[in-house]
């Protein structure tokens, strides 16, 4: 992946902060994104830390106008853009009774409206080059439905994997492979605030036995936007241990 650029949404953490080390590793250089940049100048620095390139771009990725300007902003400092990954999401965990429409809102904005959005920026670019990858996170949840009140998250994870075909389909034709990760639990601030008891239910319907490091997702992440991965489009990769096998 030497020269080729990258944006990493929600990279401040978790999935996102290991797929943006690994894109570095790679040769890649990264577009750290997040709307927390405290955290993604912490992310930066240990790339850079480590001998790779990378960049910090503070993003509110519910906004359209913002992630307009971060296409912009990372193409008018490395002159290109080749890799998205459509990583940032929340999950808060709230029953069906106590969904607000305003949580409601906040979910679908900032889990599903950039993968249409910011994919057109960026493809806008990627277009010109006849060359690119995007990489959606989806979720488990979106494969099989609500676990753990998160009704509403499961629907825009849904949403995440119909958009996915229906961008891979327009896109074909400039030669940008837009795919999707379904991971399923991973150990990460997300599902922290879920019960003990709760968690090892839910271990023990893992057939490998355990929750995935953010790292594990990341190398699936890396695989799809590589060089050697030349015809798979539309597709939804499921990273969960063996919790969905379709």
């Amino acid at each position: 992946m030497k020269d080729r650029v990258a944006i990493v949404t929600g990279a401040a953490r978790g999935i996102g902060a290991a797929t943006a080390q690994v894109l570095a590793q790679k040769g890649a250089k990264v577009a750290v994104s997040d709307i927390d940049a405290g955290l993604i100048e912490q992310v930066v620095a240990t790339i850079q830390q480590a001998g790779g390139e990378a960049a910090a771009f503070p993003c509110d990725v519910s906004h359209p106008s913002e992630t307009d300007k971060l296409v912009n902003d990372v193409v008018s400092k490395y002159g290109r853009l080749d890799i998205l990954v459509n990583n940032a999401g929340i999950c808060p965990r709230i029953p069906v009774d106590e969904m607000t429409e305003e949580m409601f809102d906040l979910m679908f904005n900032i889990n599903l409206k950039p993968v249409f959005f910011l994919t057109r920026a960026a493809a806008n670019v990627m277009k010109l080059q006849n060359w690119g990858r995007v990489v959606n996170i989806s979720s488990t949840a979106g494969r099989i439905g609500a676990m753990h009140n998160s009704t509403v998250y499961s629907g825009t994870k849904g949403g995440v994997l119909a958009m996915t075909k229906s961008l891979a389909r327009h896109y074909a034709p400039y030669n940008i492979l837009i795919n999707a990760i379904a991971p399923g639990t991973v150990d990460t601030r997300m599902f922290a605030n879920v019960a003990a008891e709760t968690r090892e239910e839910y271990v023990e319907t893992v057939p490998l036995g355990r929750f995935a490091q953010p790292i594990e997702i990341a190398h699936s992440i890396v695989h799809l936007c590589s060089e050697e991965t030349t015809w798979v489009t539309g597709a939804t990769l499921d990273v969960n241990g063996g919790v969905v096998m379709v």
